[in-house]
């Protein structure tokens, strides 16, 4: 699952027919410059400013500001970039056109076990959460669509009247085809408002998250996504995520400053299990990371380059199962491969390798990696019969 901001998040919306305020997201206040020269919509119309981060009571925080001309725009994006919020730096806002409006309503779309849910609130904003009973639902099962009978019934349970029935089964149908053809796990709209121009309805925010793995079917995701854990990507995560995004199988990578093991697991499952061996053990963990799906040699090769260009690393650990139809020989000879190209770079120096794999053509793997000590490298070798975290345990005691 990955998340959307809400300029990008906004886009798709607008490619399925949902009514989105004018909007730019940017990054400096000559940017913004630029492009009020330009936009009329800029110069003439009422402004809001928000931090267009992964931020939550950006209202309380100061980081939305309302109402306001060009000039005022451009002082409120000064006042906003570059502030530090916790781990967060504020690198970009965005700007939209104010939509006047009275009341507010609520609409999402999200993934279930059975398909999907279409959910439905005839308020909407802060006042929602306070009001989580008068929110009504639509289940869609996997492979259908709502038709619109279904969704005006929602309408009418969800208290809605008169126009704003078929207006609100309207708005909630172009959501779900956002939904379904743009491969999210979860799309809200909080708040929908009327706009008072022509009675339109208009989302004026939007939360999207959307399934990472699907970006190969989507070439118009030129959008980054927002890293979920309180910082921005780094240009190495970034640089395995486009990777991953092209492959068959998976490789990932997150960074974690401070660390001395560095680690290269195969899986999933091996992954957590390793990472909460490492920490069990009083170790300190340099990344997360994983190969898994039988993936390409060269991506494996990138992914290992990266592991080995963690700062102040004393150890790496390259741990996996036995597995089922991941080439243990192949993948290998990626890691191989950016083991060689790490220590030409000198990158290694000091460091332990520790090894632990089973799997098709293991013996072959498990030689080519043995045969890295006759090149220099301090690395350590066992088969299946090895338990998992002995190679774990190993690695802490010998740091």
């Amino acid at each position: 699952m990955a998340k959307v901001l809400e300029g990008p998040g906004m886009g798709l919306m607008k490619k399925w027919g949902i009514r989105v305020p004018d909007n730019v997201v940017v990054s400096s206040v000559e940017e913004l410059s630029k492009l009020g020269e330009t936009n009329d919509w800029l110069k003439n119309s009422q402004l809001v400013v928000k931090a267009h981060e992964a931020l939550g009571s950006r209202y309380k925080l100061g980081l939305v500001k309302v109402g306001l001309d060009l000039k005022g725009a451009q002082a409120a994006a000064q006042e906003m970039l570059g502030r530090q919020v916790g781990s967060i730096t504020i690198t970009q806002v965005i700007v939209s056109e104010m939509i006047p409006h009275q009341d507010e309503y609520y609409v999402a779309v999200k993934s279930t076990r059975e398909g999907a849910e279409v959910l439905v609130a005839s308020c909407g904003g802060i006042e929602v959460e306070a009001n989580w009973a008068r929110v009504k639902r639509l289940p869609v099962e996997v492979g259908d669509t709502p038709p619109g009978e279904a969704l005006e019934a929602l309408a009418k349970e969800a208290q809605f009247s008169g126009p704003m029935i078929n207006k609100v089964a309207g708005f909630a149908g172009k959501l779900f085809a956002c939904f379904d053809n743009e491969d999210a796990q979860y799309l809200e709209v909080n708040p929908v408002v009327v706009r008072e121009s022509d009675g339109e309805l208009v989302a004026l925010d939007a939360v999207t998250l959307l399934d990472a793995d699907a970006k190969f079917r989507h070439s118009d995701w030129t959008f980054p996504f927002a890293a979920e854990f309180g910082r921005a990507y780094t240009g190495d995560e970034l640089d395995v995520m486009a990777v991953d995004s092209k492959i068959k199988g998976s490789v990932k990578f997150i960074e974690i400053p401070g660390g001395d093991t560095a680690m290269l697991p195969a899986g999933g499952g091996a992954s957590v299990y390793y990472s909460d061996a490492v920490v069990a053990r009083g170790g300190k963990l340099a990344n997360y990371a994983e190969y898994s799906g039988d993936p390409a040699d060269w991506a494996v090769e990138v992914l290992t380059d990266k592991v080995c260009s963690l700062p102040g690393i004393r150890s790496i650990i390259v741990g996996g199962a036995i597995a089922n139809f991941t080439d243990v020989k192949k993948t290998f000879g990626g890691i191989i491969a950016g083991f060689r190209k790490a220590k030409e770079e000198g990158k290694l120096n000091g460091v332990k390798i520790w090894v632990r794999r089973g799997g098709p053509r293991e013996k072959e793997g498990l030689d080519a990696m043995r045969a890295l000590r006759d090149e220099g490298f301090d690395i350590h070798v066992y088969d299946r019969h090895t338990p998992l975290t002995d190679i774990v345990d190993k690695a802490i005691q010998a740091q």
